[in-house]
């Protein structure tokens, strides 16, 4: 199934690893930023090397996070990491040694290129992104313009130049309701368990949460019930959702907390390693990290476990 997935071997799991990045060994890690640093040489930038990101001599930092998961996500090893990291640099040094698209593009052309971004807080300048909404705990929404090589996301600097906050986010979910769906899948087992993915290349598809119902209706062919639905977004390219309707609920929750964690590690534009209940657009969070065992448990407050008593009181498979 297309969302199990495996990382590439390379170093053995005895090898020391990173502090940082913990899928590289301490070797892998230091020629990763060998390579980062060499890159942004050869694109003329000298830059100071730390261990989740650089400083060039301008003082404008860039992240590793998601260069270094995508380095690590890559099957065909080590030996391509110079190219991975050549094209991202580049696309780095480019976007910013260019005009800025904010002064190039139409005002019109620059409305029908945003979307709604749902992105974890650890990768936003809370300074910088003032007007961002809260959609789970750590999780934001935030406003992006999508470009043909790099997507931009937009602070309350470049949004005041923009217009109206209000109209402009509008403007941003009709366009995420206009994208296709890429890929869909349903994954079940013998017992029931049964939950949708979908899935694409786009940087909006674990967005599409913010459309939920409408996605659920393109997909399954029906709206979601006044239960709502179980939602996991592990990174940027997968959305995953459960309608409740019934007890069916109970294995799903287990299953795609699993998926959750699973999807969230050690990719490129993680969100959330958790499960989420999705309720009229509101999410509440249902898993969580255990922090003594060091493994995931299923957390509940008095809402959901009253809806679980009365679906299990409703029966099975009602529909």
């Amino acid at each position: 199934m297309g969302w199990l997935r495996r990382g590439p071997k390379r170093d053995g799991e005895d090898a020391p690893r990173d502090p940082e990045f913990a899928y590289f060994s301490e070797r892998e890690a230091a020629l990763f930023r060998g390579r980062v640093r060499s890159t942004f040489a050869e694109l003329g930038l000298e830059v100071s090397v730390y261990a989740d990101h650089v400083v060039d001599d301008r003082k404008r930092r860039f992240g590793l996070g998601n260069l270094a998961a995508v380095c690590h996500q890559d099957r065909r090893g080590s030996r391509v990491w110079p190219e991975l990291i050549h094209r991202h640099v580049d696309l780095v040094v480019r976007a910013m040694e260019g005009p800025s698209a904010l002064e190039t593009l139409p005002p019109e052309q620059i409305r029908a290129q945003l979307y709604p971004r749902v992105v974890s807080g650890d990768g936003i300048d809370a300074g910088a992104f003032g007007y961002a909404r809260t959609v789970a705990p750590g999780l934001y929404e935030v406003l992006a313009l999508d470009l043909p090589e790099s997507v931009m996301m937009l602070t309350d600097e470049a949004l005041d130049r923009l217009g109206d906050h209000a109209q402009l986010r509008d403007r941003a979910l009709r366009n995420l309701r206009g994208l296709p769906v890429e890929e869909h899948e349903t994954v079940r087992d013998a017992d029931g368990m049964c939950f949708e993915i979908i899935l694409g290349d786009s940087f909006y598809t674990a967005s599409r949460v913010l459309d939920l119902d409408g996605v659920a209706r393109r997909v399954t062919g029906l709206p979601l019930g006044e239960h709502g639905a179980l939602v996991a977004m592990p990174f940027r390219h997968q959305l995953a959702f459960h309608p409740i309707r019934d007890t069916s609920i109970i294995p799903a929750l287990g299953a795609m907390a699993s998926f959750a964690a699973s999807g969230y590690e050690d990719t490129p534009g993680a969100i959330s390693p958790y499960v989420f209940w999705w309720r009229g657009g509101t999410l509440t969070q249902l898993s969580e990290h255990d922090e003594e065992r060091g493994d995931l448990r299923i957390v509940v407050g008095d809402d959901f476990q009253e809806l679980l008593e009365r679906l299990i009181a409703q029966g099975p498979d009602r529909r």
